[in-house]
């Protein structure tokens, strides 16, 4: 799966519930350590997401206390670490579309 491709869709539901794309964006930058112009890089380059993550210049110590539920599966019980990777950062585009404060979404 490109991560270009879901990207978007991201953008999309935040911005369906009032939320911006730079909340979106200010969520793959506390949790893979890209910014604005690294994020763009691997949008164009047209990376899977194992590279997207594989490429991330810091993983954030903190996704573990993502709790929850995506798709029926609690993410915290996901085995395959880019799978719970993808399901973490879908958690967390959840909660801002749900209204939740960046605060509360990045665990802070």
């Amino acid at each position: 799966m490109k991560f270009n491709k879901v990207y978007p869709l991201y953008i999309q539901k935040a911005e369906k519930k009032g939320r911006t794309k730079a909340e979106v964006d200010e969520i793959i930058f506390w949790m893979t350590g890209y910014n604005e112009k690294t994020l763009q890089e691997q949008v164009n380059q047209d990376v899977d997401f194992e590279n997207f993550f594989k490429n991330a210049p810091r993983i954030n110590e903190n996704i573990s206390l993502i709790k929850g539920v995506v798709c029926g599966i609690r993410v915290e019980n996901i085995e395959d670490d880019i799978t719970q990777k993808i399901r973490y950062l879908d958690k967390l585009i959840d909660e801002l579309a749900k209204g939740k404060s960046l605060d509360k979404i990045l665990r802070k």
